[in-house]
């Protein structure tokens, strides 16, 4: 009895390691290729397969994980040629995604690392062309985003024949060599003062016509506003008599101005200290003093 036991938990051991071994489980963002003696005979996915859960035949059938997520290739910087002959330093990136896995596995044995190899060879024939058939200020004027859009064009469906899908290419870098800067910037300055120097005969003539309409706008305006004050004082002056004349039209009113006058002439001689008056006593002012006498 306790050998049939035995038997019977061998057994189901055995079943249970079967089973396990046949089990095909396909997570999200993979591809699981099922192959029998090196042969794909199919590939699941976590959408073609209910619970990701997929059979295989044990120990004949074998399976391998893909990823289906995008990835990204940092491309290493290279050397390219502007229509102009001008020397440019490139340095892109990629976002790539493995869209058939058997052509992927059958032209690149499997292998993310031959899979950017060839992305990186086709990329850089792409840029060479697309670049070579610009001029340096245009390329510098496309970095914004056209660039890449051209780039993405010119690559095309190139590999698509090894079940890659491109969904991105970006330039992390578009410049010149280094030993290329300092001769630019050389050239700008010398550019710039070339401009300069040609510009400043004209700017100095349009400075001086300037000046010269506004020294003349300023001499007429002056003069209008001279004209104007001395009419205003004029007129002013021509009020102040008439004004003069109808208050004093009288020799009773024109006797108390007089003698109002008088005392602001004696007012102004007091204030200064040890001054002295002198008046004659048939004075309208002595007068006074006589009276308060």
């Amino acid at each position: 009895m306790a050998k049939k036991k035995g038997i019977l938990a061998a057994i189901c051991l055995c079943l249970f390691v079967l089973l396990a071994m046949a089990a095909v489980i396909t997570k999200p963002g993979e591809y699981r290729v099922i192959k029998q003696f090196g042969r794909i005979v199919r590939v699941d996915t976590s959408e073609s397969n209910p619970y990701g859960l997929g059979w295989k035949i044990p120990l004949i059938q074998s399976e391998t994980a893909i990823s289906s997520k995008l990835i990204l290739s940092d491309l290493a910087a290279s050397d390219v040629m502007t229509s102009d002959k001008k020397s440019m330093i490139s340095d892109c990136f990629v976002l790539w995604r493995i869209e058939d896995p058997v052509k992927f596995i059958q032209k690149l044995s499997g292998s993310q690392q031959n899979a950017e190899s060839r992305i990186s060879s086709n990329v850089y024939n792409a840029l060479k062309n697309v670049i070579s058939s610009l001029t340096q200020e245009e390329v510098i004027s496309g970095r914004d985003g056209e660039l890449a859009e051209i780039l993405t064009k010119k690559l095309g469906t190139n590999l698509e024949s090894y079940g890659i899908q491109i969904a991105k290419i970006e330039t992390k870098m578009l410049d010149l060599p280094d030993e290329n800067k300092q001769a630019l910037y050389n050239r700008m300055v010398s550019d710039v003062g070339n401009i300069a120097a040609s510009n400043t005969p004209t700017v100095q003539h349009a400075a001086k016509k300037i000046k010269n309409n506004t020294d003349e706008k300023t001499t007429v305006i002056l003069a209008k506003a001279q004209k104007t004050a001395d009419t205003t004082i004029a007129e002013g002056e021509a009020e102040y008599m008439k004004i003069l004349s109808n208050a004093y039209n009288d020799q009773e009113k024109a006797d108390f101005y007089g003698f109002v006058r008088q005392l602001d002439a004696m007012k102004l001689t007091l204030k200064k200290q040890g001054n002295t008056i002198v008046l004659d006593k048939d004075s309208p002012i002595a007068e006074l003093f006589y009276k308060a006498e």
